[in-house]
């Protein structure tokens, strides 16, 4: 997270005069937080929402926002895969995630040295928190799986050190140490000052005026049907409360390099139902990216820390950078750019810690795959621009 100086008497200041009286009775509807607002008729299921823990979150500097010449606010939001932190508890000794970090000397840092300033220069980064931050056991029901994973609470240190203000936590391995695991990972992240969302429980951040709203849904054991329907509702209205909405999406298969037909007809209803950005992830490689009316959908921004293999076969990916211009309540699109990078440090294994490519072949590499995964889709964008146009 963005660190800051500020004192703790204006925390305490801030808490007394600010938090609403709502706050202290926990999680509360979408529509409640907006007096008068009626959710529209075919909401399916009314979101929860939260932000961070203003009891004990620190104070974060806000990074500047740059003000248009029409009054307009430009905000910058970055999106990474993956963030797989920490090892399955039922393995013994140490797990090659903390080997590495011996190797580090201790040191929790050496995960996002390499990102760590690009993302905080940003105003937002997001990424999918695949894991646990618990100490509970393992439930029956999960003892059998391939793969559980889970770290301790202390390693959320890990994101705030790599500047990241939310997380999406809806996955296949949110419940691998089951309810007690899930609610103690929540804990941890609104703690530390991370903002998560789930399905039906929306995550929410103010920066620099601006409130964006973040929905998180996982698309397994048949959700289709049923997501076709639910998703758009909750999206129109939370659309109807932040000025950016943004959607992740845990869907697709693994190792595939493109969306199948379930994924774009859900990612454009999103956008049709008032999403700002659609990113996806769960396949574990690069998808390409679409411009549809006006906003992108990013089919999968792969992995980005991944401690589930010492040597994935594809250890690339990227950094999406999304520009929005907000005013008087009024979205717009302006424009994004890709980091084109690798979930290490290190060509020949993984050692955990994404870094961007400076090669140009590299770069090349990851924008042709790309542009040949795009051609069947019919608003693949023509260009994966690297800097800002």
């Amino acid at each position: 997270m963005k660190k800051s100086g500020y004192i703790l008497l204006l925390l305490s200041l801030m808490m007394i005069f600010m938090v609403p009286a709502w706050a202290s009775e926990g999680e509360i509807s979408l529509s409640q937080t907006l007096q008068g607002y009626t959710p529209p008729p075919e909401t399916v299921q009314t979101l929860e929402t939260s932000g961070t823990d203003e009891e004990t979150a620190e104070v974060v500097e806000v990074f500047p926002a740059e003000t248009l010449p029409d009054g307009s606010t430009s905000i910058i939001v970055s999106a990474v895969g993956d963030i797989t932190i920490g090892g399955d508890v039922r393995k013994s000794g140490l797990s090659i995630f903390d080997k590495e970090k011996e190797k580090q000397g201790g040191d929790l840092s050496f995960v996002m040295r390499n990102v760590r300033d690009l993302l905080s220069q940003d105003h937002l980064t997001i990424g999918n928190f695949e894991g646990t931050l618990t100490t509970a056991g393992i439930p029956s029901n999960k003892k059998g799986n391939s793969f559980l994973f889970s770290a301790p609470p202390e390693y959320v240190s890990i994101l705030n050190d790599g500047s990241f203000e939310a997380v999406s936590f809806e996955n296949n391995h949110v419940m691998d140490h089951g309810e007690e695991g899930f609610n103690e990972t929540t804990s941890v992240l609104e703690k530390a000052g991370i903002v998560w969302s789930a399905e039906d429980h929306i995550g929410v951040y103010e920066t620099n005026g601006v409130s964006i709203g973040m929905l998180s849904y996982q698309t397994f054991n048949g959700r289709y049907p049923d997501l076709f329907t639910k998703v758009p509702a909750q999206v129109q209205e939370a659309k109807g409360l932040y000025d950016i909405v943004i959607v992740s999406f845990h869907w697709g298969d693994e190792l595939d390099y493109a969306p199948n037909n379930n994924q774009v007809k859900l990612g454009r209803l999103t956008i049709d139902a008032g999403a700002d950005l659609v990113v996806g992830h769960h396949s574990h490689r690069i998808n390409p990216i679409e411009k549809y009316k006006d906003r992108y959908i990013a089919y999968s921004v792969a992995n980005f820390s991944f401690a589930g293999n010492t040597k994935p076969q594809d250890m690339s990916t990227f950094i999406l950078q999304v520009k929005f211009n907000v005013k008087d309540g009024e979205t717009t699109t302006a424009g994004f750019r890709i980091i084109p990078a690798r979930i290490s440090s290190k060509a020949d294994f993984n050692d955990f810690a994404p870094t961007p490519f400076t090669e140009q072949s590299h770069i090349d590499t990851v924008i042709k795959v790309l542009k040949s995964n795009g051609k069947s889709l019919e608003y693949a964008v023509e260009n994966y621009p690297t800097e800002w146009e």
